[in-house]
């Protein structure tokens, strides 16, 4: 069965940086089979509905403003697949969720970044999915679990985020990783790797430093659907994580 996966997506720059990070994410592909479709859910497309994007060929959307010229001129030109799309409003329907589907969207940075150092190729057909952080984080984990049963059919979930994302709080001159950060990202992996849904349900309340790591909640949705995805056998592994400009988490999250 395909695991499912959580990525942070850090700075829009991160497809032209070379650290620990970018490495591993090049290298992913040596280490997972091929998956047949890949399904992202990226931070930065915000719906109040569940939106599936079904395109013929995804065009670049660069929604940043202020990095280096080279990232303006990158394209990703993933095919969709319609058929798919279909299948997961399908899924969605049957378990509840109201799903619209998007014929026009492209794909944002929090999508084309991490899929350019995953597949630079670009020949894997991908389905983009939104986020709603208007839904509970009990919602958010169900619709991961909607989802589940595209691992057995070789397909590929990725949630891209990212789960200490505070730009205000950023160190551009320091050295060192944030001890407010670290403890954050240190308590999650404790809750990941013993499943308890019922502490990440509500680690805004309970998680040290929460406010801070995700002052909202759009970065930290796709990893509790990507998590949700693995609700059958509930193993979580953390397979990176590092930190740029002191606290801005760059970590990858395994759910088998």
């Amino acid at each position: 069965m395909m695991p499912s996966y959580f990525f942070a997506h850090g700075a829009p720059s991160i497809v032209l940086e070379q650290n620990d990070y970018t490495d591993f994410m090049k290298r992913f592909a040596e280490s997972t089979p091929k998956p047949k479709a890949i399904v992202l859910f990226s931070a930065h497309w915000e719906q109040t509905k569940q939106t599936i994007s079904s395109v013929d060929t995804y065009s670049t959307i660069y929604d940043f403003g202020g990095f280096q010229d080279e990232l303006y001129q990158m394209t990703y030109p993933a095919k969709g697949d319609r058929s798919l799309s279909e299948g997961i409003h399908s899924l969605f329907d049957k378990h509840g969720i109201k799903g619209v589907i998007d014929e026009e969207r492209g794909l944002d940075h929090g999508a084309w970044a991490v899929l350019k150092l995953l597949y630079p190729a670009a020949d894997i057909p991908v389905v983009g999915l939104s986020v709603n952080p208007n839904l509970t984080n009990e919602q958010q984990y169900h619709i991961g679990k909607a989802l589940a049963e595209l691992r057995e059919q070789d397909v590929l979930v990725i949630g891209s985020g990212g789960t200490v994302h505070n730009l205000r709080r950023l160190n551009w001159q320091g050295d060192g990783n944030d001890e407010w950060a670290e403890s954050f990202d240190n308590w999650l992996k404790s809750k990941l790797e013993t499943w308890d849904v019922d502490a990440l349900f509500n680690y805004r309340e309970l998680a040290p430093y929460a406010v801070d790591a995700a002052p909202t909640t759009e970065h930290f949705i796709p990893l509790l659907i990507a998590m949700g995805t693995g609700d059958k056998s509930r193993k979580a592994e953390l397979l990176h994580q590092s930190y740029q400009f002191g606290n801005l988490s760059l970590n990858c999250w395994r759910f088998n």
